[in-house]
């Protein structure tokens, strides 16, 4: 599988897929709504990415970046299947990926300089930032957002959003190095795994979704398959509370809301989940949430 993050035009995302998965989207865009593709590694590196943009009849605009405006190039090709190789080899960082197209420069423009933030606010804002980074949800734009609203007070913002961003790309590559160190299974991975295996069965199975239990209960539904029989899910306080090393909560139920159902459903989370090496507290009650404790919560950035 090739560790990279896939963005389309139709806002749908594909994590770590094949060589033929990637292929195929390549060859797929051309039509309204659905005409490029933005990749990225994972863990994502700021200033690091490959695109296509495709219009039925036209040719395969391609463009990388590796860094700054400088490093930023573009090419176009007439076949999907040279634009799909090359993707390829990008992902896998093979040596000479780029040879065999003529790139030239983008000419993008050096970005204006980004003034320092004042020291108080610069170690606030570190503070509120390793604390996203180790709930370890987010991309490096939505952290920098949060970052620029932290501190807003009566409608004034202390940083503008090129200063947090500065910030956030700073201390998200310190995440990365330190996430490289990580060659255990962590319990983070485990949770993720024992999710996509719900998630498969049947059981809409959802990280980090919305800001609390009744948000979240309102919008399951919709999330998932429209013949799933349940879900289960924990919100963006449950993460933050895991990061803390806290614990999660996890919510669930059927989707025909008989308490039955809210209870197999429970039963089958809770094996799931103990299969997959975590410690779960639970009595059986549908009435009562599903409780994991000792997590050593290491959640690896995405981006």
């Amino acid at each position: 599988m090739l560790e990279i993050k896939v963005a389309t035009e139709n806002r749908q995302a594909h994590m770590r897929m094949s060589d033929q998965e990637l292929s195929a989207l390549v060859h797929r865009i051309g039509g309204d709504d659905d005409r490029f593709l933005v990749v990225q590694r994972i863990p994502d590196i700021p200033g690091e990415f490959i695109q296509v943009w495709h219009e039925g009849g036209g040719g395969y605009e391609l463009e990388h970046r590796a860094g700054g405006p400088d490093t930023h190039v573009r090419t176009v090709m007439d076949a999907p299947e040279r634009v799909a190789g090359l993707m390829t080899r990008w992902a896998l960082r093979q040596p000479g990926w780029d040879a065999g197209a003529d790139w030239e420069s983008s000419g993008l423009p050096e970005p204006e300089p980004v003034p320092d933030v004042a020291p108080e606010i610069r170690d606030q804002l570190e503070r509120k930032v390793r604390e996203l980074l180790r709930g370890g949800y987010g991309s490096v734009a939505e952290l920098a957002e949060s970052a620029e609203d932290y501190l807003v007070k009566d409608g004034v913002h202390p940083v503008s959003l090129a200063q947090a961003r500065r910030l956030v790309e700073r201390l998200w590559l310190e995440r990365v190095e330190e996430q490289r160190l990580w060659s255990d299974v962590t319990d983070a991975d485990r949770l993720e795994r024992a999710f996509a295996v719900l998630d498969a069965r049947g059981i809409t199975a959802r990280e980090h979704f919305t800001c609390c239990r009744s948000c979240g209960l309102g919008e399951i539904h919709d999330a998932g398959r429209d013949d799933a029989r349940g879900f289960v899910f924990f919100h963006l306080q449950g993460t933050e509370s895991a990061a803390a090393g806290h614990g999660l909560t996890l919510y669930y139920g059927g989707f025909d809301e008989s308490a039955a159902t809210t209870a197999a459903v429970g039963r089958e989370v809770a094996e799931v989940l103990g299969e997959a090496g975590l410690t779960v507290e639970w009595d059986g009650s549908p009435d009562r949430a599903i409780e994991l404790t000792g997590l050593d919560w290491r959640k690896r950035l995405v981006g």
